[in-house]
């Protein structure tokens, strides 16, 4: 998660352009999400970790040889369980100039790539549903490797367990009816570049996008929540949508039992996480977007973020709301109504 507080900015009159949507959503009411979203096991999470958070990956900083090995890495795993990339695209790869980078003050940035990849939906597959995580870190300093297991590594291998519990379900003829859009973003350590880069030159039409959940650090357990290993807070799901907070803890109840803290949410909150993750460059757009986080601790933005300190069980269970969560939107009678102004 970016380590700097953004500027305040007013998205009130965005839920105008996006408030045409007719009728509320309803959640799905298939009970085919379970034997899916039990696929999502700790130790697929913690393979696939000990990989992307590795020495060998330096750190993944944006544009630099690490983050590029892990793009590779990323690619790898959706060619092997036959997910592919986007139809309007030519690659997994969405190309970002060194360029779009630049940031006062900022260190000068290479030229790097988004990554996606795609399930088309059954029924609605103009509709899209973009799940995004971050698969930067902030590279290596004084010769010590920042891992970012948890920021965001467990995020980016969350993704990679989702993408394969939906394939298998469409394998089995139970794919989503809606397109998702599995979206590993670049630069979010340096400025939330990546996610900006694709709002500001979305593959699909935003008006076709229907939300965002967006998962970011969701391995570790915060300060204040040390002996909690069944929590996740909750950001966003109620500042643009009704109907997507609903779905949020619908899905939840229907199927993890996970306590969702909205501490986090307040519109006071000081740590204004609200603005510091990928989630926010969907919802300035007017896309109703959710983020999953687990709060901070001791070894945030240090390099002694490591996987072996990860809590596995906890990080699959939080893959698993996500999973639920987007099934329940992917395959829903209507999409997420937006009916707040962002505030």
């Amino acid at each position: 998660m970016k380590n700097f507080f953004l500027g305040y900015a007013c998205i009130a009159f965005l839920a105008a352009g996006c408030s045409s949507n007719k009728g509320s959503s309803t959640t799905a009411t298939d009970e085919g999400a379970k034997p899916y979203l039990e696929l999502i096991q700790a130790e697929q999470l913690r393979k696939h970790l000990f990989i992307v958070a590795s020495d060998e990956m330096e750190g993944r900083n944006t544009g630099e040889p690490g983050q590029k090995k892990a793009g590779e890495y990323l690619i790898n795993q959706y060619k092997k369980m036959g997910v592919g990339f986007p139809k309007r695209a030519t690659t997994y790869y969405q190309p970002i100039p060194s360029e779009f980078f630049k940031k006062a003050f900022s260190p000068k940035l290479g030229d790097s790539e988004n990554i996606w990849a795609f399930i088309e939906g059954t029924e609605k597959p103009d509709e899209i549903l973009v799940i995004s995580a971050h698969y930067d870190h902030v590279g290596m300093k004084n010769g010590e490797v920042y891992n970012g297991a948890d920021d965001d590594g467990s995020g980016t291998v969350a993704l990679l367990e989702l993408a394969a519990a939906f394939q298998k379900a469409k394998k089995d003829g139970k794919g989503p009816k809606r397109s998702i859009l599995f979206l590993h973003v670049t630069g979010e350590e340096h400025g939330l570049h990546g996610s900006r880069f694709y709002a500001e030159n979305p593959l699909y039409d935003l008006k076709a996008t229907i939300a965002n959940i967006n998962i970011d650090m969701i391995g570790r357990r915060g300060y204040g929540k040390e002996e909690n290993d069944n929590y996740v807070y909750v950001i966003g799901s109620d500042r643009l949508s009704t109907d997507l907070h609903r779905i949020s803890e619908e899905a939840n109840t229907k199927y993890v039992g996970l306590e969702l803290d909205y501490k986090y949410n307040d519109l006071n909150d000081p740590n204004r996480f609200y603005y510091r993750s990928d989630h926010y460059n969907f919802a300035k757009k007017g896309i109703p977007a959710i983020f999953y986080f687990n709060g901070v601790h001791d070894d945030y933005h240090k390099p002694t973020d490591t996987p072996d300190k990860i809590d596995y069980p906890l990080l699959a269970k939080r893959a698993r709301l996500a999973f639920a969560v987007a099934w329940e939107l992917a395959n829903a009678k209507e999409r997420p109504l937006v009916d707040k102004d962002g505030k």
